[in-house]
């Protein structure tokens, strides 16, 4: 919806791909035409390659934009799009395939005398060779799978008795989700911030930025919160990372928007990895900045230059987004489906909303259950936080769970308003937002049982199928919460 929202404003018609569970979906009734692409497992569906190219050739498709997720960052998928003649709107797939192995992508920065967190940059190759590596860096370690995302594959050893286990949980994690088992380790750092940098680049060799983004209030390793600018950091360092989050994409030869994520700790930023796509949270760095990251995509993909020069690029007031995920925080996130029995959007000055449901459809167990994104703008960082309460306040959501009381507890939260919160937020603090509803917090075997229930009858209902390569659906997100 939201890039078929510029495309229109360019005069350029839209398709839509449906699979067959989003048939009655908003935007199969917004595109120009709409056309489904399977059924609903998303593996036969929006994975399905081979069937969404012909459907480009029968309809005479020019383009292909990919979205956030499922094929987004897929360098095979690119590739053939570019090898069909089509326009693929995003990097090329050489840059997709540099940056979506975490281990290539460090040993292609670490040329540009980026700073990285401690650790390796070679595939560990046993347990022995792991524990010589965790005694050097020093507990507790991270381990990650290089063709990872989404926090998947990723582990924490807090001493040599947990690196057994988890060196062969993130190993089994990475081959499941990626079908790729390969993991490296790194320095976990306690107390740490997630900021990122949106880049732009063109295919004439021009790259900016278009600054932070701060991403720290996280669960399971995914962001729950972003705002734009960040509180934590001054003016040199925003700065500095800037300049950094360019020289990474320099490294890559990037053209198109992505993101370049840090980590922040005691006054230094380290590199993280590279998103090779537009991002879920991009909304706030629209709003300070007034730059439309999809018209710039579609313009930088027909081989035009970047409309903007560096510095003419400005932060003008604060923005803060939150994911309205189907999801129940009283139960530790689990995913929560059914009927919007209710669904009224807040409204209002510096009030946005990009979404994907209306009143009276059913919440499907196939894929990622976050309903929408609302996002607010003010003046002051205070300003849009009220505003974002006032929004909450507003949204009337019916039927399901949701994480949108979580939110509001979140962002009047008093280290959250001092910005003295890290990516340990929800793992300090959730205890007592169950408690501030005088609620116990059911994280036991009948929490789960309901799920287990709703998850037998969407079976009984249609055949799914796992869904590779990062794309997240309920029965992933019920395995994540068991482990």
């Amino acid at each position: 919806m939201r890039i078929m929202r510029s495309a229109r404003e360019l005069g350029i018609s839209t398709v839509a791909i449906y699979s067959e569970a989003d048939r009655a979906a908003p935007h199969t009734r917004y595109a120009d035409e709409a056309v489904c692409v399977g059924e609903a497992a998303s593996s036969q569906s929006y994975l399905n390659a081979a069937n969404i190219l012909e459907l480009c050739k029968a309809l005479n498709v020019d383009a292909i934009h990919p979205g956030y997720g499922f094929l987004s960052e897929n360098a095979d998928f690119a590739r053939k799009v570019h090898e069909e003649g089509l326009v693929f709107i995003g990097p090329s797939p050489e840059s997709i395939r540099l940056m979506g192995d975490k281990l290539a992508s460090k040993q292609a920065v670490s040329r540009y005398n980026i700073p990285l967190v401690p650790g390796t940059d070679q595939e560990i190759k046993d347990l022995s060779e792991a524990k010589i590596i965790a005694g050097n860096i020093g507990y507790p370690v991270l381990i990650k799978a290089s063709a990872g995302g989404g926090g998947k594959g990723m582990r924490i050893a807090r001493s040599e008795k947990e690196l057994d286990d988890e060196i062969n949980t993130a190993i089994n994690e990475a081959t499941s989700a990626f079908g790729n088992g390969a993991v490296f380790m790194e320095k976990y750092i306690e107390s740490n911030k997630h900021i990122e940098v949106q880049v732009l680049g063109d295919q004439k060799g021009n790259i900016i930025h278009l600054f932070e983004r701060e991403c720290s209030i996280q669960r399971r390793h995914q962001k729950l919160i972003e705002e734009a600018p960040s509180i934590s950091i001054d003016v040199e360092t925003r700065n500095e990372i800037a300049k950094t989050a360019v020289e990474v994409a320099r490294a890559c030869h990037y053209y198109g928007a992505g993101t370049v994520e840090f980590i922040y700790a005691d006054g230094m930023f380290y590199f993280l990895e590279m998103n090779t796509r537009l991002q879920v949270e991009h909304p706030v760095t629209e709003l300070i900045t007034g730059v439309d990251l999809v018209k710039e995509q579609i313009a930088i993909a027909e081989g035009k230059a970047i409309s903007l020069i560096q510095e003419n690029v400005h932060i003008k007031g604060h923005s803060i987004e939150v994911r309205v995920y189907a999801e129940d925080p009283d139960r530790n996130f689990l995913p929560d489906i059914g009927h919007l029995t209710t669904y009224i959007r807040p409204s209002g000055v510096g009030v946005r909303i990009d979404d994907g449901y209306d009143e009276g459809m059913k919440v499907p167990i196939y894929y990622d259950p976050m309903l929408a994104k609302l996002i607010t703008y003010g003046e002051t960082r205070d300003e849009a936080r009220q505003r974002l309460i006032r929004a909450i306040d507003e949204y009337q959501v019916n039927g399901i769970k949701t994480t949108l009381p979580f939110c509001k507890f979140v962002v009047d939260h008093p280290v959250f308003r001092d910005g003295s919160f890290d990516t340990s937020f929800i793992e300090s603090y959730l205890d007592d937002y169950i408690k501030s509803k005088g609620q116990p917090g059911d994280r036991s075997v009948a929490a789960l049982m309901g799920v287990v229930l709703s998850e037998q009858e969407g079976k009984r209902a249609h055949e799914s199928h796992a869904a590779p390569n990062g794309s997240s659906n309920w029965r992933n997100r019920l395995k994540e919460w068991q482990q």
